[in-house]
């Protein structure tokens, strides 16, 4: 799978450049089929944390510019400390580490606390080239369901980390979600700012009354941080430390309490991994995109320097997969 990885990725790298192979990446229907094509099942789990240890073990930095950084458990907290030894190896300034750093913290924190729909977060791979450009892919686990759940982000597609920010999240199952970063709940990121710096001492009254609203007194601490830290926006007051689930929770709800703010509770994710069906269920399928990662796989084989049986075998499963 390394060896495979390594190949078919130098391939489209130097066929269609760093841009395209992460833009790829982040494409989940392209991911999905990459880690098939290398030689892992593709309704699994497994397929993302495999895949992208191997392609971590497979890219060389110095030779083809991308550097897969983090990874499953422990190793994601690894990540600013690689984002910094890159900046040796990548021409990239203080100023663009030091963001490179804060884009890992805040994609962690947008799928963990401003996503709240149950999967908890185990794997962060950040893959990025040497031009400073990045793409994301985190998977969160849900314990009661079994169901895991895939995160996709692409710097050149993101206009904020709050509102939108994904390229795709990915999932076989849906359920009531706190999606405060849906387009339908800018009024109420837009409110729990107002509330943490301007209403406080009318919030105060409406935390405590009783299981429905009371809230522990570690976000009620952390409320009192942030009235006194005054956040300009929605991004700085999810990006504040120490600010998790709970505190946006009691937010978002506390909002609804005293305004009548409405909450979206929509599932962001798409309802399949991989596809759609030919009779539209559950969506119709993309036939371009499906066309268009099938090519370029199909041309990164061919060029890859690989034995007969090898590419014989790849393009076998490719095949299969579509």
């Amino acid at each position: 799978m390394k060896t495979l990885a390594g190949l078919i990725s130098e391939a489209i790298i130097i066929e269609y450049g760093k841009d395209e192979f992460l833009k790829r990446i982040a494409n989940p229907y392209f991911f999905q089929s990459f880690g098939c094509v290398i030689g892992f099942d593709w309704h699994s789990s497994g397929l993302t944390t495999t895949t992208l240890g191997a392609l971590k073990e497979a890219l060389d930095p110095e030779k083809h510019g991308i550097a897969v950084l983090g990874g499953k458990g422990f190793a994601s907290k690894k990540t600013p400390n690689e984002i910094e030894r890159m900046s040796e190896i990548f021409p990239l300034t203080e100023e663009e580490t030091d963001y490179l750093k804060y884009a890992s913290r805040m994609v962690a924190k947008v799928d963990s606390a401003a996503v709240q729909d149950g999967y908890q977060l185990y794997h962060h791979s950040f893959i990025l080239a040497e031009n400073g450009k990045w793409a994301v892919i985190q998977q969160g686990m849900n314990e009661a369901n079994r169901y895991a759940r895939r995160y996709h982000w692409l710097s050149n597609e993101l206009e904020s980390f709050v509102e939108e920010p994904h390229t795709a999240i990915c999932c076989d199952s849906r359920s009531k979600t706190l999606d405060m970063t849906s387009k339908e709940n800018s009024e109420l990121r837009k409110i729990s700012v107002d509330l943490v710096k301007d209403g406080f001492q009318e919030v105060r009254k409406y935390l405590f009354m009783g299981k429905y609203h009371w809230i522990d007194n570690n976000v009620y601490q952390k409320l009192l941080d942030l009235n006194e830290f005054q956040p300009r926006n929605f991004e700085e007051l999810l990006s504040f430390q120490g600010v998790g689930p709970k505190t946006i929770r009691a937010l978002a709800l506390t909002s609804k309490l005293i305004y009548g703010t409405e909450i979206s509770w929509k599932d962001p994710a798409k309802f399949s991994f991989a596809r759609g069906g030919k009779d539209g269920t559950p969506y119709p399928v993309n036939r371009k995109v499906y066309d268009e990662s099938n090519e370029i796989l199909r041309n990164a084989i061919e060029q890859a320097k690989l034995g007969d049986k090898e590419k014989l075998n790849a393009i076998k499963r490719l095949e299969t997969f579509v």
